[in-house]
């Protein structure tokens, strides 16, 4: 039988987790900072950041208590047995490849693999993915989850991509297990913006998720 973790507790109880895509690993803190206290339980760090492997154990630490600190863009190998030393709690790649699966969930770390088409991801599902992360979601829009559950009833569907704060909504009422958001929600916060304005943002997200699960 396939060995399936479930995704961590905190990003599973808040079903929003926020990618942060910047130009330095330097700008993590202060926007994890402001998206905690906001009420975010979940980011993902994105190896197109430099440097965010170096950083990661040290925000890892910083933020155990108060939110999951996963990593994105996973591509290979070695990123992901790098990802997984620094204390990663949790692997998303926007790739299908079983044998990343599997790798992570060797390692106890859960892994939201990516993929679009139904075989790609009943492929990562059946090697134990504790999600599939569904990408680009804008190309196929919420109902995609109940045309995925026809043939595979049991699937959990995490949309990335193209996801706003309405598109939030209707993926989580059509029973998606958590959504992935990224710009919408930090919008010019990585390019110099308002912080005050990111947290404004962020708990309207933190609302609509609570509200519409």
């Amino acid at each position: 039988m396939t060995t399936r973790i479930p995704i961590p507790q905190l990003t599973a109880a808040s079903g929003l987790v926020v990618v942060v895509r910047g130009s330095d690993a330097a700008q993590y803190p202060e926007v994890i900072d402001t998206l905690a206290e906001a009420g975010v339980r979940s980011v993902e760090l994105t190896l197109s950041t430099p440097k965010t492997l170096d950083v990661l154990p040290t925000l890892v630490e910083r933020y155990a208590a108060s939110v999951d600190v996963g990593v994105g863009t996973v591509t290979s190998h070695p990123q992901l047995l790098r990802a997984l030393d620094g204390g990663a709690r949790y692997i998303v790649t926007p790739v299908t490849d079983p044998s990343l699966v599997e790798t992570s969930i060797a390692s106890g770390v859960p892994i939201l693999p990516g993929g679009l088409t139904p075989t790609e991801l009943f492929s990562s599902w059946s090697a134990g993915a504790s999600a599939v992360k569904v990408f680009p979601a804008g190309l196929v829009g919420p109902g995609y989850v109940k045309d995925l559950r026809g043939p595979f009833p049991d699937i959990e569907v995490v949309p990335s991509g193209g996801v706003d704060l309405e598109a939030a909504r209707a993926w989580l009422a059509a029973g998606a297990a958590a959504v992935s958001v990224g710009g919408p929600l930090l919008g010019d916060a990585l390019k110099g913006g308002s912080m005050t304005e990111l947290a404004a943002r962020a708990r309207d997200f933190v609302a609509a998720v609570q509200d519409a699960r």
